[in-house]
């Protein structure tokens, strides 16, 4: 089984490309640019029958439409709560009932928080994350369809950190970890765990009075804050959206 990727310069979107040399594979998000996996398709003598959305957002849909031209009559599925946001999708993605695509199975978990329908993918010992997880950092819960602080902490926590410390982590934005580093380093992870202190210093975050419990790293080079509301609520921010005394 071979993967290949391709990134989306101005978003730092990457598309994937699943396949055996020689037989069927899929396509991981479609934010492009598509034709270099279309090229690598070609190359390994590989027939994509499918385009696996982990979620609707424009960066991971934007180059939808050369993949259906590029192969009339290809699946396109996503997870029911988010099949309206995207008109070109033939079919859900139904968590807990495996994708089968010749001899590939992909598993499909449902890691809801920086959207509703948000998807996992897993085949092969190789985790396909979506927004949910990145090396060193968490997805938000402030883009159009997010669900909650909460959502995204238990998708982490009680579904994408029990499986094997092996699995690659493939996110939809930067570069590859596996779920080992993650539970050792990823900072939010380390203070879910217990390992590590909140902190507890007073900040404005988005314009608002807000306890800052992390300033973490971001997957573009910047950073995500963790803050804590007066009433007691949590929530993830842009750090660019953190000021604290100076």
């Amino acid at each position: 089984m071979i993967i290949e990727s391709s990134e989306l310069p101005d978003f730092l979107t990457n598309t994937y490309l699943v396949g055996e040399p020689g037989g069927v594979g899929f396509f991981v998000d479609a934010g492009g640019p598509v034709a270099p996996l279309i090229e690598a398709a070609n190359r390994h003598l590989i027939t994509p029958t499918h385009v696996l959305l982990t979620h609707h957002h424009y960066d991971h849909v934007c180059d939808l439409d050369a993949l259906l031209e590029a192969y009339p009559g290809i699946e396109v599925l996503i997870h029911p709560a988010e099949r309206a946001e995207v008109p070109a999708a033939t079919g859900d993605l139904l968590p807990g009932t495996p994708v089968q695509i010749g001899p590939l199975e992909v598993e499909v978990l449902h890691t809801p928080g920086h959207t509703a329908g948000m998807c996992s993918l897993l085949i092969n010992g190789n985790l396909f994350t979506g927004d949910t997880l990145f090396k060193n950092s968490v997805g938000g819960v402030r883009a159009p369809g997010s669900t909650s602080y909460a959502d995204l902490h238990g998708s982490i926590m009680e579904t994408l950190m029990t499986l094997p410390p092996e699995t690659v982590v493939h996110p939809g934005h930067s570069e590859a970890t596996t779920i080992g580093e993650e539970w050792e380093g990823n900072g939010f992870i380390r203070i879910w765990r217990g390992l590590d202190p909140e902190g507890t210093g007073e900040c404005t975050a988005m314009g608002d009075p807000a306890t800052l419990i992390l300033l973490g790293d971001d997957y573009d080079g910047g950073y995500k804050a963790w803050v804590r509301w007066p009433d007691g609520s949590d929530d993830l921010v842009p750090g660019s959206q953190i000021e604290t005394a100076t």
